[in-house]
């Protein structure tokens, strides 16, 4: 992403984590354009060297790349001030808005000659700040390489059709929360089994982070990676059915169901 020129509307929570992500890649601050009309939300990056405007037309006037990170009901009116001002030769979009459909997207963007730009729908997590995001890619209209790039320097990215976004959502996006629910509750019971809580955290993060390290091989499976610490008549195999008929994998996957958008 050296080369390319990017502008984030928006410096809430996912554009500010966005950019957050961008700087700690090293991507030059000068390469990133970041917009917001609240002045506190840009001093920061201002700080940093990043070029920080109230205005969002000046900030994406040079740029290859235009992410919207906006509330969705802000979206048709930010679309409206830009859209005439946008070069869909050269630039390409993605939106960073949930709710807002393909079609949806294409409607807002379409100038009066019919013309979009290479145009997408994408779906990072909050860990995108830390370059650890999950993040999906839908194509709305022609190749949105340049999102996959961008978001392939920030974690992993995925490709999908539309019709699988609010799965994905509810598996990386909302599953940040649902991770660190999980977390919580594995604090609070390793207080209870006589650790202090900073203690509790710091055990199962790294239990965390190592579960993840082994799933990440080649051909790991999860069953298979409990199979190897659960042995007959044992400690972890007596949690593991205490956790189910308490309905662990039940509750998980209602979770997941429930937080699809309707």
């Amino acid at each position: 992403m050296t080369d390319c020129n990017i502008a984030i509307i928006g410096a809430g929570a996912m554009g500010g984590a966005v950019a957050d992500g961008l700087l700690r890649a090293g991507v030059h601050p000068s390469h990133i354009a970041l917009a917001n009309p609240h002045p506190a939300r840009l001093a920061r990056f201002t700080e940093a060297g990043v070029r920080t405007y109230l205005d969002n037309r000046n900030a994406v006037g040079g740029a290859d790349l235009v992410i919207f990170a906006v509330k969705p009901w802000i979206l048709p009116d930010v679309v409206r001030e830009l859209r005439s001002d946008m070069d869909y030769d050269r630039q390409e979009v993605t939106a960073i808005v949930a709710g807002v459909s393909c079609k949806e997207l294409c409607d807002m963007m379409k100038k009066a000659d019919g013309k979009l730009p290479a145009l997408s729908v994408s779906m990072p997590n909050t860990a995108v700040a830390l370059g650890e995001s999950m993040t999906f890619v839908v194509a709305a209209h022609g190749c949105p390489s340049r999102a996959v790039e961008l978001f392939g320097a920030l974690g992993k990215v995925m490709e999908i059709p539309e019709k699988q976004l609010g799965a994905a959502t509810a598996l990386a996006s909302c599953g940040i929360a649902y991770a660190m629910r999980y977390v919580r509750a594995a604090e609070e019971g390793g207080v209870e089994l006589g650790f202090r809580a900073a203690d509790a955290r710091q055990i199962v993060v790294e239990t965390l982070r190592g579960a993840a390290a082994l799933l990440s091989r080649d051909s790991a499976h999860p069953e298979a990676e409990i199979d190897k610490v659960t042995t007959p008549g044992g400690l972890t195999i007596r949690g593991l059915n205490a956790m189910e008929e308490a309905g662990f994998t039940a509750s998980v996957i209602a979770g997941l169901k429930a937080s699809q958008p309707r």
